[in-house]
């Protein structure tokens, strides 16, 4: 007689099941390296150089340079604080009050505004891509998940100022300030710091170097938000923690 032999049937099911699992294993893996390893890119960045590559342009140039937190203006942290995301040292990665008070805002206005927190734009900028959808948003939440548990919120802070868009070709406050300012990141001033924090809605078509009256009342009113937060409120809580 034959031995007996077992007939496994394939399950789509479980497949996925198991695609799922080593997917998020290895996401924990990257992620966790992260922590303390400077990303060599972003998908945004490198959206960028293709969309440049596919259009020929070549005066595209890419320009970022990674510093740690300690070597950045605390004013450039404070900024974008007050202008992103005031709750972002309280929240867990999401701000929901934040989200429905964009989603009221958006049913009335031509111009569409997010309620994204620095952690989920964080997580956006580095692994994703600009189009909103379902699925997207999903991602986004999942990556935002894994870094408000696995990377302290300084860290999220100092990815979030090395990799955001402040124009064209310019990623990170480094460059940034190298670019429009002619100094390093440490050096710069609050009112140059949040100038940069009022083109982020749109790095593209608002200017540093030429500020429109828009751009500059926005700076104007992300100063007032730097004040009334304090200087304590970054220092005291982020900055002490990349020491």
């Amino acid at each position: 007689m034959k031995p007996s032999q077992t007939v496994r049937k394939f399950s789509f099911g479980k497949f996925l099941l198991k695609g799922l699992l080593i997917a998020c294993v290895m996401t924990t893996g990257i992620i966790l390296a992260l922590r303390w390893m400077p990303p060599p890119t972003s998908a945004f960045m490198l959206r960028a150089e293709l969309e440049s590559w596919r259009e020929g342009r070549q005066d595209f140039v890419l320009r970022q340079q990674w510093v740690e937190l300690q070597s950045i203006s605390p004013a450039a942290g404070l900024a974008v604080i007050a202008a992103e995301d005031q709750s972002f040292v309280q929240h867990h990665g999401f701000n929901f009050e934040a989200m429905i008070q964009a989603f009221k805002r958006n049913l009335k206005s031509k111009r569409i505004r997010g309620g994204s927190t620095i952690s989920q734009q964080t997580a956006k900028n580095l692994f994703l891509y600009p189009q909103r959808n379902l699925f997207r948003k999903g991602l986004e939440a999942f990556l935002t998940a894994m870094l408000e548990t696995l990377w302290p919120k300084s860290r999220i802070l100092e990815a979030y100022l090395n990799i955001v868009q402040f124009g064209d070709g310019i990623y990170g406050v480094e460059a940034a300030s190298r670019s429009f300012f002619g100094k390093p990141a440490s050096r710069l001033e609050p009112g140059e710091a949040a100038l940069l924090a009022a083109v982020l809605p749109n790095p593209l078509k608002l200017k540093v170097d030429k500020p429109s009256s828009y751009v500059l009342k926005r700076r104007d009113w992300i100063l007032r938000q730097m004040r009334q937060l304090g200087e304590e409120y970054y220092p005291s809580e982020l900055h002490s923690q990349a020491k």
